[in-house]
């Protein structure tokens, strides 16, 4: 059925999905890689869901498609997980051999660094790699929402940021953009200088403050990116700082999101491993599948699959992975 499709003929989508595309997820092998966060400099304080103390370990494929048990996955999108910033491309490269052992991931966000003066070279390499689709960096961000880091080196008003994504579109590559909601109109600024740039704003924008206040704010950022046609969302990591999983006001604030972007521009994502932290991917899944009640199967499938298959450029639908 059409993607495209709102018919009122159309029955509305009440279940679980027949198929899922995960737009984002990692992997890492400890060792042989080097992940500062993981091995070097544990710092729970920093750290938006505390300690993760459990994170500290290998992810491997195996272990990323056990979760994955009974639930229906299609495709994947490896984004890129924090390895050493030397090692980037060696991620890249690693990925691509997991790719043709286990048949995922099915599309590539690498890491390239907006602030070296090597970043052409960066970007010539990893798209060396045939599954690479985008970027991730991430900018330099306040700690707070009542503090301000604006103009700041490695903010989203340094000019090597605007060079940055400038490069991108050049390259035809989407930018991954990972803030706190109290950042998201500094990026859609960003965003709207350059035309022609494909973005995803990644986990529903952290609307990490569930006061009216904060909602407001995350709501008012949201509709600041919906308004560019270039920007995507991933409805993903509902994890709260200092909180346990809330399923009726996470799916709140997935209806509030896909009221904001619309169906045809949101895409689900399970952010394994982190999200494990504060729930299972089943229980992930049925939140997302209890916010999508009432849509469209068309829409409903498109959230869960079509969304990130076009998004990603993935190809042909993929047999399931399990």
């Amino acid at each position: 059925m059409s993607t495209s499709s709102t018919s009122s003929t159309s029955s509305a989508s009440s279940t679980l999905p027949a198929a899922i595309v995960d737009s984002h997820h990692h992997l890492w092998r400890l060792g042989p890689a080097r992940y500062p966060w993981l091995q070097e400099r544990y710092d729970a304080a920093a750290f938006f869901l505390g300690d993760y103390t459990a994170l500290r370990q290998d992810f491997a494929p195996a272990d990323y498609l056990r979760q994955w048990d009974g639930l229906p996955l299609a495709a994947s999108v490896h984004v890129e997980a924090e390895r050493h910033a030397d090692e980037s491309v060696a991620e890249t490269a690693w990925l691509h051999q997991v790719h043709a052992r286990h048949g995922f991931p099915n599309a590539v966000v690498a890491h390239a660094d907006f602030n070296s003066d090597t970043l052409a070279d960066q970007l010539r390499a990893h798209q060396a790699f045939p599954l690479v689709r985008g970027v991730r960096c991430k900018p330099r961000t306040s700690r707070t929402a009542d503090d301000s880091v604006r103009g700041q080196p490695g903010t989203l008003q340094d000019p090597r940021w605007q060079s940055g994504l400038q490069r991108l579109a050049e390259h035809g590559l989407a930018w991954d953009l990972r803030v706190p909601w109290w950042h998201l109109e500094e990026a859609a600024e960003a965003i709207a200088a350059v035309p022609g740039l494909d973005v995803v704003v990644e986990h529903t924008g952290l609307p990490w403050d569930r006061t009216e206040a904060g909602l407001s704010g995350w709501r008012r950022g949201l509709a600041a990116l919906a308004s560019l046609p270039g920007v995507h969302l991933k409805l993903s990591e509902f994890g709260l700082p200092g909180a346990s999983w809330d399923r009726a006001g996470n799916a709140a604030v997935i209806r509030q999101a896909l009221e904001i972007f619309g169906w045809q521009r949101c895409m689900f994502a399970s952010n394994l491993p982190v999200s494990g932290l504060r729930a299972s991917l089943h229980e992930i899944v049925n939140t997302v599948a209890a916010a999508l009640e009432g849509l469209p199967n068309a829409a409903a499938h498109a959230v869960w699959h079509d969304n990130a298959m076009r998004f990603y450029r993935i190809g042909a639908p993929v047999a399931s992975l399990r």
